[in-house]
This record gives C-alpha cells, sequence and structure tokens, in this order.
C-alpha cells in the first residue's frame, strides 16, 4: 500500500517510530502496522484527504521538543562512534509502555522530569512507548522505579510498565543494546503482569520467548501435567518463586496459612514428582510457567 502511495506522492515521508515533532505542513497517518506517514499538505486535494481517512488513521500526536542532550544520544546511539561525548559516569536505558491514548506525551515528560533531580532525556519509539535513559555519577543511588508508578498512577491515574536495563560504563555497542532493551521491554510484559522488571529478572521470560513453540507447549504439559489449568495451583506457585522460595512470605502474600500452603505442595509433589522447595526444580516449574503464557 505504501508504494503506491509513494507513487502518487513522492513526497510522502515513512517512519517506523517517532521521536520528535512531526512537520506541521504535512498530514500524517499511522498504518496498521503502526508506521506513520506523512504527505504534504499541498500535494492533497480534499478529496484525495477524504479517501485517505477511509482507510488510514489520522495521526496527530505531538511529542516534546528533542532537547540538546537527547540528539546528543541519538547521535550517539545511532552514528557511534562519537569522538565528543564522553561518559561523566554510567547509565542505563529503561524502557517504558503506557495504554494508548492514555496521556500526552508532553505532559509525562513533564511529570517524569519533576522526579529526578537533573534533566532526563526521553527518546520516543511512539507516543506510548519509549526508553528513558538514566545517567548516574558519583555512585548516587538508582532510581526505584516503583516508586514512580505510585506517583504517576495517583496523581495522574497512568498505568504504566518498565523494564530497567543494566547499568553500563562504556559505550561499544550501544545501537545493539539500545535495540534489545526496546525488544525485551515489548516481549516481557507479554509474559508477566509485575509493573517494573528488571534486566536479571527478565532473563527466564526472554529465553523462553526465543525458544521454539513446539518446545514451549512441551514443557508446560511435561512439567505442569495436572495442574496445567489449575489457576489456584498456578498462582501459588508464581508467587512461591517470586517469594523467593520463603513459605512464610508466600502465604502471608496469599492470605493463607502456612499449613494450607505446605499442604498444596506436598500435593504438587506428590502428583508431578517435583518439589518446587527445591530451587533448581523451582526454576523448571517457574520457566513451564512462562512457556504456558
Amino acid at each position: 500500500m505504501i508504494k503506491k502511495l509513494q507513487k502518487i506522492f513522492p513526497s510522502l515521508l515513512i517512519y517506523s517510530s517517532v521521536d520528535e515533532n512531526l512537520n506541521e505542513h504535512y498530514h500524517w497517518y499511522i498504518t496498521k502496522d503502526q508506521k506513520i506517514i506523512g504527505i504534504p499538505k499541498n500535494e492533497i486535494s480534499q478529496k484525495e484527504l477524504t479517501l485517505l481517512e477511509t482507510f488510514l488513521t489520522p495521526y496527530h500526536v505531538k511529542f516534546p521538543l528533542v532537547t540538546e542532550k537527547e540528539k546528543r544520544w541519538k547521535e550517539v546511539i545511532n552514528l557511534y562512534p562519537e569522538k565528543n561525548f564522553s561518559l561523566k559516569g554510567s547509565y542505563r536505558f529503561v524502557y517504558f509502555t503506557m495504554q494508548q491514548h492514555q496521556i500526552d506525551p508532553i505532559l509525562f515528560k513533564e511529570a517524569i522530569q519533576e522526579l529526578f533531580s537533573i534533566q532526563v532525556p526521553i527518546l520516543w519509539e511512539s507516543e506510548y512507548e519509549g526508553i528513558i535513559i538514566e545517567e548516574r555519577e558519583n555512585n548516587q543511588d538508582p532510581i526505584k522505579y516503583e516508586q514512580i508508578i505510585d506517583i504517576l498512577m495517583s496523581d495522574l491515574y497512568v498505568k504504566i510498565n518498565f523494564f530497567v536495563g543494566p547499568f553500563q560504563d562504556k559505550l561499544e555497542d550501544i545501537k545493539k543494546h539500545y535495540i534489545s532493551i526496546v525488544k525485551g521491554g515489548q516481549t516481557v510484559f507479554n509474559y508477566s503482569k509485575k509493573s517494573v522488571i528488571t534486566y536479571i529478572e527478565a532473563v527466564p521470560l526472554l529465553l523462553v520467548d526465543q525458544s521454539d513453540h513446539n518446545f514451549r507447549k512441551n514443557l508446560s504439559k511435561i512439567v505442569l501435567q495436572d495442574f496445567m489449568n489449575d489457576s489456584e495451583t498456578l498462582k501459588m506457585i508464581e508467587t512461591f518463586v517470586e517469594c523467593n522460595l520463603n513459605i512464610s512470605e508466600t502465604a502471608k502474600e496469599l492470605y493463607m496459612h502456612r499449613n494450607s500452603l505446605q499442604y498444596r505442595l506436598d500435593r504438587f509433589q506428590e502428583k508431578t514428582g517435583i518439589d518446587i522447595r527445591n530451587f533448581h526444580e523451582a526454576m523448571t516449574v517457574f520457566l513451564a510457567l512462562i512457556a504456558k503464557e
């Protein structure tokens, strides 16, 4: 479709992501595969405009003005090696995603900036997802994104997820790292309902996602057996793993008596032969849970 439109409108622009203000002299549209296309207003007649809007969605989102720091980071990521860019400390990429049309990107950036002590670069992938670049100097404490979510939810009623990448102190392979954090963030929230996931926590999710579909299907069937559709037991196991195999914490989290939890763990072991109180066996069951998703 886009190739046909290019023949009609030679000046058509195509973006796979948007992280800067769109030219106001263009009509902008978003396609079903999330590509953003722009056609100069002086190339479209009113009849053509009406026709385009029958199969394309008009795109009117306005993004914050790109700061000099954001421009420099974009150059480093896309054009590395960059001789004139030096790190003052370490940095990490934090992927964020929100529900579409929930908050204006400009308002979101203003809210985020108020939560940081310094200006924070934000590189947008679309109007509802992007990368926050958290820079850290002199071993200062890292940001706790669980707290940010609480504030945004209470002040702006915004539901947001964060995939927190590891701190880096070098720029080598920065573009590959940037892409891996974006793609990783887009993947992990298909498997987890947590609002904040660190890179380390996400490794099992990413590994399972890269495995063969048949392998995932067989893994969940072989390990979970008769409990495949037992949502109560699966929830218990997931919570048990998230509580670091601590029975007391799990019972508290599930509002369950400790003895009742012990009984259910014993029952699972009797049926499957797997003791999830053992770390290695618990991790296998956890991977089977992810595969089931």
